[in-house]
């Protein structure tokens, strides 16, 4: 369901299909064209011959297109496929549905205990004990098997493959696609307290690394993408989510400052341009320019089809290539000795250490980060707060004097 990884180049497939236009699920190997299927039988994944070198690209999603049309009624995956094609869904915002995708994509490629995907088994066959065994495998993840890569388990991962469950199971309902909501009624993982947010002086330790890595040479030992230290500056001055970065666009510069626009319900906002911000934005327009100039990219006339963040061919950056970027940055500057393992953050504690270094009181925060609540605020802003100690009356404070002269 979800975009997944960017699919990589692959020199066997025949020189006349266009590789990135390929439709996800489709694979090449053994001279062949397969989709990874669930056996009718045992229900374990299995490879199917669909097309050979000599077809096309036109064949090729045609081909894909069929197979998907010809899932089972009432599955996961076929509710899921329903969904999308929804004007429930397609009235969402980029964000929210890239999201669903993203979350989607791991609940269907759940694997169950006799090996077959969670795709292919019907909703009105869930139930609430095996909803709560696939939150639960979420949030612990595995350890790595010979031969396979640890998963690491993530507690706010799995709460929002279970939130997701529970909206599209309640539309399947009023859909008539399924019958009940096995996901209603189960317990989320329990989340960490720690927002991962860092501490001023590893920040700053991170930042200075980052921008001596991303000035390597593209693709030599030890660098990082360019464009990592101007993302960590708008994140953390303008407040925003990674994912939130990754949507600005020319139509988001404004005169006065950055147009945010916030996503997970909070409230757009304008934050006022600062030396760092400037200098990020600009360096981040010229590095679209050439990026965009040395692959001959065409450039849109429209401002808000313009998106400040590129890749190194002048294609806008996705979410998903922006956490992998980080982690492999973070995890660069560990082994580098710039900081400790205690010390790692998140992209998204860039957010939390804005907010909590927004100058004024708990109000003027929750306007600077678009909150809706004063209750998220106060998830985000980690400041100690500074008190005066009670003023009693001149006569209270006399005799408070005496009483401890006494005593």
């Amino acid at each position: 369901m979800g975009r997944g990884r960017k699919r990589g180049v692959n020199p066997g497939i025949p020189s006349h299909i266009e590789q990135a236009a390929l439709p996800r699920g489709l694979y090449w190997g053994e001279n062949r064209w397969f989709l990874v299927e669930p056996h009718p039988d045992t229900g374990r994944p299995r490879k199917r011959t669909v097309a050979y070198g000599n077809a096309v690209l036109s064949e090729l999603h045609a081909i894909v297109e069929a197979s998907r049309s010809s899932e089972p009624i009432g599955t996961l995956g076929y509710v899921c496929r329903k969904f999308r094609e929804s004007t429930e869904y397609r009235e969402l915002s980029q964000g929210t549905r890239d999201d669903y995708d993203h979350h989607a994509n791991i609940a269907c490629e759940y694997k169950l205990r006799d090996g077959a995907l969670l795709s292919a088994m019907p909703v009105d066959r869930m139930s609430v004990p095996g909803i709560q065994r696939l939150i639960e495998a979420i949030a612990k993840g595995r350890e790595a098997s010979p031969g396979q890569t640890e998963i690491v388990g993530r507690p706010s991962t799995a709460n929002h493959v279970l939130r997701f469950l529970r909206r599209l199971f309640n539309w399947g309902i009023r859909m008539g696609y399924c019958s009940k909501n096995p996901a209603q009624g189960v317990r989320q993982a329990k989340e960490k307290a720690d927002a991962k947010m860092p501490e001023r002086q590893p920040f700053v330790l991170v930042l200075a690394f980052a921008k001596e890595r991303a000035a390597l040479p593209l693709h030599s030992k030890g660098s990082c993408p360019p464009y990592m230290p101007a993302v960590m500056i708008l994140a953390y001055n303008a407040r925003l989510r990674g994912m939130e970065v990754t949507e600005l666009t020319d139509a988001h510069a404004l005169k006065r400052g950055v147009l945010c626009n916030r996503l997970k319900g909070s409230r757009d906002n304008v934050t006022r341009w600062n030396e760092d911000m400037r200098w990020a934005w600009r360096w981040l327009r010229e590095y679209r320019a050439k990026r965009q100039e040395a692959h001959k990219r065409p450039v849109p006339l429209r401002p808000d089809l313009r998106p400040l963040l590129v890749t190194q061919t002048g294609t806008p950056l996705a979410r998903s290539t922006l956490k992998t970027a980080w982690q492999r940055l973070i995890t660069a500057a560990i082994e580098a000795g710039t900081i400790t393992k205690a010390e790692r953050f998140a992209l998204h504690g860039l957010k939390h250490r804005g907010i909590t270094d927004t100058r004024g009181g708990r109000a003027v925060k929750q306007d600077a980060a678009g909150h809706v609540s004063p209750q998220m605020t106060d998830l985000y802003d980690h400041e100690v707060m500074e008190v005066d100690p009670p003023t009693a009356a001149e006569d209270e404070e006399s005799a408070f004097s005496d009483a401890l002269e006494t005593w």
